[in-house]
């Protein structure tokens, strides 16, 4: 049952799928041609792209993590998954949305 109390504001997403598309291609390029050590950066990017288009009860989101960020917990869970033979790789999708809830906040 909704409460009407918690749902005042206003919610929508304002990106377009062209607009999202040719971040998906530009990621998709880069990470290629540099052998996928720009992974984190085109992560990073369309985690922004998708928070710079998110209004959240009237308030849009702000992604503030960065690709060294990103780079350096992708480091943190190879040791993890290398030290525990693999077994961390089931948890590194979780940790990947903790981080990135994280980095997410409203702008004023």
């Amino acid at each position: 049952m909704r409460n009407d109390l918690m749902f005042r504001g206003e919610y929508y997403f304002d990106g377009g799928m062209l607009e999202y598309i040719g971040w998906v291609v530009l990621g998709t390029l880069i990470t290629s041609l540099t052998l996928g050590i720009c992974y984190p950066w085109a992560i990073t990017m369309l985690y922004s792209w998708e928070a710079n288009h998110t209004v959240l009860d009237g308030r849009r989101l702000r992604f503030t993590g960065t690709a060294m960020g990103l780079f350096g917990q992708w480091i943190k869970w190879l040791l993890l998954m290398f030290i525990t033979f693999g077994i961390y790789g089931f948890w590194v999708h979780i940790s990947l949305k903790k981080w990135r809830t994280k980095n997410l906040v409203f702008e004023n």
